[in-house]
C-alpha cells in the first residue's frame, strides 16, 4: 500500500468517525479553539493552562490538569482553573485504575490523558499504558455517553500535543547537551591533543642528538684495537635502537596526524550547530594528500592478510589532478573503503589460471558528469573476491546495511552510509559495480573549477 493510499484510507475513517461523533456547534468549536490554540502557545506553561481554560471557557467547567514529572515521574498538579481548594488531592494513577478509562469520583470527571502509543518509549519518564496523567473536570454528576466521549476525545488531543511538546523539549535538551559535549570535546580533547606534536618534536630531538653521538663515535672509533672493537659493538647496537626509534616515530607521527585530522573534522563545532555534516574545503592532490596516507595505516594490515595493492591509477596524471575537498570527511571515506576491502578481499583464479588477491585504486576523468560542462572526476577502490548478490545492491550504502556473507565479521554497516553522506554533500555520488573478478566501490564528485583538467 502506498503512503497516499494508507493516509487516504486513514481520512475517511475519520470523516466516519466525525459524523459518528455528531459534535454540537459548541463540541466543535471547542476543539477547534484548542486545536489552534496549541499551535499559537509555545510556552508548556501556557499550554497547561490552555488545556483547563476550554472547559472552563466553552462548559463552565472547573478543571484541574495532572501530568507526570519528567525528573520524578510522580504526578503533579500542573494548572486549575478553581484557586480556592489549595488542597487538592492527586489521585495515583495505579490507585485509581485510571488507565481502564474515564470514571467518576467525588462530583469529578476523571480522564486519562495518553500519549501517542507507538513514541511513548521516546519519552522521559515511564507511562503505563501510555498514559501521562490525567485531566479533572468538575462539579459534575453521570454524563451521557456523548459527553463522555468528547471529552474523552478532547482529553486524548491533549495528550497527543502534550506528547509532540515533550519529545520538542526532549530534543532541544538533547541539542543542548551535545553543543555542550562538543565544548568539551573541544576543550579537553583536540586542544591537548596539540601537546603531542610538542612531544613528538622532543623525541625527534633526542633521535637526532643519538645520530650525533653515533656519528662522533665512528670517528672516534680508529683507537686501539680493543677500544676500536668495543666501540663498534656500541656503534652497531646504538644504530640498531636508532633505527628502531626512528621508525616508531614515524609510525606515531602518521597516527597522531590521521587521529588529529578525524576528530578535529567529526567533532567540528559547525556539525552541531546545523545539525549535518558542513564542509571545509581545500585544494589538494588527492592521491599525496589523502589516499595514500589512508593506504599506508592498512598496509601492513594488508600485507599481513597476503593483499597486494595495484596502484597503477587510471586516467591522467596525479600531479594534473587538483581537487577541492573536505580533505578529513574524503579522507574518512577512502578509510571505510579500505577497510571494507581488507575485511571482505578474496582470493580469484584469473583467466590464465593465476592465483590472486588484491586491491587496485584509481580515478577517471569523466566529461559532462553532471551535465554539459560540468565534468567529473571518479575516485574508485577495487578489490578481488566474489560478486554482491544483485538484489543487495541498492541497499549497499544504506545505514546500517550487512551484506548477508559479512555477518559474522565485525561491524556496525554504519560506514557506507557515512561514506555517501560525506561525497553528497561534496555534490557528489557514490556507487558500487561488479566487475571482473571482483567489486568496484566508488564515487563521483564535481572537477574542480579552479583548474582545467582537460
Amino acid at each position: 500500500m502506498t503512503t497516499l493510499r494508507k493516509i487516504l484510507d486513514r481520512i475517511e475513517v475519520k470523516k466516519s468517525d466525525y459524523e459518528r461523533y455528531e459534535l454540537s456547534e459548541v463540541e466543535y468549536s471547542a476543539i477547534m479553539t484548542f486545536f489552534d490554540l496549541a499551535q499559537e502557545f509555545d510556552d508548556i506553561e501556557d499550554y497547561y493552562h490552555l488545556c483547563i481554560a476550554i472547559p472552563k471557557s466553552f462548559f463552565n467547567l472547573d478543571a484541574r490538569l495532572y501530568i507526570r514529572n519528567l525528573q520524578s515521574n510522580a504526578l503533579q498538579l500542573l494548572a486549575r482553573t478553581d484557586t480556592k481548594d489549595d488542597n487538592a488531592q492527586i489521585i495515583s494513577l495505579d490507585d485509581s485504575g485510571l488507565s481502564g478509562g474515564h470514571y467518576y469520583m467525588n462530583g469529578s470527571l476523571i480522564l486519562p490523558v495518553r500519549g501517542k502509543k507507538f513514541l511513548v518509549d521516546q519519552l522521559p519518564f515511564h507511562a503505563q499504558d501510555n498514559v501521562l496523567g490525567f485531566l479533572e473536570l468538575y462539579p459534575v454528576e453521570n454524563q451521557d455517553e456523548h459527553t463522555e466521549l468528547f471529552f474523552e476525545k478532547y482529553a486524548n488531543r491533549i495528550g497527543f500535543n502534550l506528547h509532540n511538546k515533550f519529545l520538542a523539549e526532549k530534543n532541544i535538551e538533547h541539542l543542548k547537551f551535545i553543543r555542550t559535549l562538543v565544548a568539551d570535546i573541544e576543550h579537553n580533547v583536540i586542544v591537548p591533543n596539540i601537546i603531542y606534536k610538542l612531544f613528538l618534536r622532543r623525541l625527534r630531538g633526542k633521535i637526532d642528538k643519538n645520530r650525533e653521538i653515533e656519528n662522533l663515535l665512528s670517528e672516534e672509533s680508529n683507537q686501539t684495537p680493543d677500544v676500536e672493537t668495543a666501540i663498534q659493538g656500541l656503534l652497531k647496537e646504538m644504530k640498531e635502537v636508532n633505527k628502531g626509534l626512528t621508525e616508531e616515530l614515524e609510525n606515531i607521527e602518521k597516527h597522531y596526524k590521521n587521529m588529529s585530522l578525524f576528530l578535529e573534522t567529526l567533532f567540528r563545532r559547525d556539525h552541531f550547530d546545523q545539525g549535518k555534516l558542513t564542509l571545509r574545503t581545500k585544494a589538494c592532490h588527492m592521491k599525496k594528500d589523502v589516499v595514500q596516507p589512508q593506504l599506508e595505516r592498512y598496509m601492513e594490515q594488508f600485507q599481513k592478510s597476503g593483499i597486494a595493492i595495484d596502484d597503477r591509477l587510471s586516467g591522467i596524471p596525479d600531479e594534473d589532478i587538483i581537487s577541492v575537498v573536505d580533505i578529513g570527511l574524503i579522507a574518512q571515506v577512502y578509510a571505510n573503503f579500505f577497510s571494507n576491502a581488507l575485511k571482505y578481499t578474496r582470493e580469484i583464479i584469473t583467466a590464465a589460471g593465476q592465483h590472486k588477491k588484491y586491491i587496485s585504486y584509481g580515478r577517471e576523468f569523466i566529461r559532462d558528469f553532471f551535465g554539459p560542462g560540468k565534468n567529473g572526476i571518479k575516485y574508485n577502490v577495487f578489490s578481488t573476491g566474489p560478486h554482491i548478490p544483485p538484489e543487495e545492491h541498492g541497499m549497499i550504502y544504506e545505514e546500517g546495511y550487512r551484506a548477508k556473507d559479512a555477518l559474522s565479521k565485525p561491524g556496525t554497516g554504519h560506514g557506507l552510509a557515512f561514506a555517501k553522506n560525506a561525497v553528497e554533500i561534496h555534490g557528489g555520488i557514490v556507487g558500487y559495480e561488479p566487475t571482473q573478478y571482483g567489486n568496484n566501490f566508488y564515487f563521483i564528485i564535481p572537477q574542480s573549477d579552479e583548474i582545467d583538467q582537460s
